[in-house]
């Protein structure tokens, strides 16, 4: 399923000033102007000042294409940005039109000299399905995508794409696009709708010959904020993204989601009931893991409920929080072509002092994979006032789930209880660790819910597996939603992560 048609559904944001595209290569091309992060920050904080101003869409017939005359028009990488160069990173462009309805201004950064690269349409080729298009208009490019060398010698893999409103996505490597992440997220699952802000400016640093990092910047706008962002990317088995932003509200912010991601879950074990599917699980991720500001690993398993759900993880400056994808074997999802097994991980690293708050997860009802309906972030527990300036610093981690040193859940079932009074029967397997070596009779079982009894639980050796897996029950009676916590510990430490769990009738 095309990552592309997923994110579709986000790509219509508000955005700020209109941006004239230059056509590469015009006698009047603006000469190189010097350049430095300074100068972003200074025109989100001017930007904010000023009201809102819409920017002007695309063509009306570039809005009209249909998904497969958007693809017909495919960029040629061998004119990619810096290709005819010694630069360590080639960057490739997109169109506007179909679900990106308005264009953003791209520009280079060479030695501290920064150039706007101008809208060139012969950098694309056009297959037979591919409509004549309008070539005047609010025309240019969409987003950017970077390639450099991975596991491949003398050849630049993508790894990363910034595309639709303030979303970028990447990957580690050898893994299949998933989540993605935004610059910002506001008033998400609020009654009045979201707010989606626009990057509207990128300024592409060019890496030198031997440069493993890349450096982009982004102006970000919207109705209620603007803001200034910088990325340091480094591509790898994780690909790592150190985030600096400065925030600037025009509006006061009772309900804005920091570092947020976004991912996609249909059904796993859990739900499976529920859906008429050859595949045993479809999902981007599985689960939301939060280390707290007290040290304590907490897993969530994702939900697809009936309702919209949210759930807030009350902290104060939490050490780190992420969407997971946790089942990693092409059997747990029968996919050949979605390959959902190889879908990244991505994890947040707060820097600095982030305060009181919550981690946030957002669960919208969904009922086909195209729809991506999981959002995590930090919701700062006081509102952001209009006129002030919140700087923010965090780490992104695509690729592999971050070390905690204690035994991982790495599945969870439910489904009826088939014997004995009506009620649930829930397994959970935890990996084979060290902390869990030993007879499972030497482990403590904390396993407790405010709503309902459990029962006491039978802990045994999973074979497929080498870990553990902790089966019991429960009766829902009159209970809508039920909150269980369930934790393995070795002479009263923490011998596995905190399971949470919330079932729903």
């Amino acid at each position: 399923m095309s990552t592309l048609t997923r994110r579709s559904f986000m790509a219509s944001a508000l955005s700020s000033t209109l941006l004239t595209a230059l056509p590469a290569g015009a006698a009047d091309t603006p000469k190189p102007r010097r350049f430095d992060h300074t100068q972003v920050i200074e025109r989100a904080r001017a930007l904010a000042a000023q009201s809102y101003r819409p920017r002007q869409e695309v063509p009306q017939d570039w809005l009209n294409l249909s998904y497969d005359e958007y693809k017909a028009h495919r960029f040629r990488t061998q004119d990619a940005i810096w290709s005819k160069t010694d630069s360590s990173y080639n960057v490739d462009l997109f169109l506007p039109g179909l679900y990106f309805r308005h264009a953003v201004q791209v520009n280079t950064v060479q030695d501290g000299m920064t150039r706007p690269f101008g809208f060139d349409m012969s950098l694309f080729d056009r297959s037979e399905i591919a409509p004549q298009l309008s070539t005047t208009g609010a025309l240019g490019y969409s987003g950017v995508r970077l390639r450099t060398q991975l596991d491949q010698p003398g050849k630049k893999t993508e790894f990363c794409v910034f595309q639709g409103a303030s979303y970028f996505r990447a990957i580690g490597v050898g893994q299949a696009y998933g989540l993605s992440a935004r610059g910002l997220a506001l008033k998400t699952g609020d009654p009045m709708g979201e707010e989606f802000p626009d990057f509207v400016e990128f300024w592409l640093e060019a890496p030198g010959p031997e440069q493993r990092s890349m450096v982009v910047h982004a102006l970000m706008d919207s109705p209620s904020v603007t803001g200034a962002y910088q990325f340091t990317v480094t591509p790898g088995a994780n690909t790592v993204m150190d985030v600096e932003a400065r925030l600037f509200p025009r509006d006061d912010l009772p309900h804005v989601g920091l570092a947020p991601l976004t991912s996609m879950f249909l059904f796993d074990r859990t739900n499976r009931n529920r859906f008429d599917d050859f595949r045993p699980n479809v999902h981007d991720s599985d689960g939301l893991l939060i280390k707290n500001g007290n040290g304590e690993v907490l897993w969530r398993p994702l939900a697809n409920p009936t309702y919209l759900q949210i759930s807030s993880f009350m902290d104060e400056n939490p050490r780190g929080f992420g969407l997971m994808q946790r089942s990693r074997n092409l059997q747990d999802f029968e996919d050949f072509e979605a390959n959902y097994h190889r879908r990244p991980s991505l994890w947040v690293e707060p820097r600095g002092d982030w305060g009181k708050g919550a981690v946030t997860l957002v669960e919208i009802p969904a009922d086909k994979e195209i729809y991506d309906n999981i959002v995590a972030y930090w919701r700062p527990r006081d509102p952001l006032p209009a006129g002030s300036e919140l700087p923010l610093s965090y780490r992104l981690s695509w690729g592999e789930d971050p070390q905690m040193d204690l035994a991982r859940v790495i599945d969870s079932a439910a489904g009826a209880r088939i014997f004995g009074e009506p009620g649930r029967l829930m397994t959970v397997d935890f990996e084979a660790h060290p902390l869990l070596a030993g007879a499972p009779e030497d482990l403590e079982v904390h396993l407790s819910s405010p709503h309902v009894e459990t029962s006491e639980g039978v802990l045994q050796r999973n074979p497929a597996t080498g870990g553990l897996r902790l089966a019991f029950s429960f009766a829902p009676n009159a209970e809508n939603h039920v909150e269980l916590r369930l934790q393995l510990r070795r002479e009263g430490q923490a011998a596995s992560e905190v399971w949470l769990y919330r079932w729903t009738a």
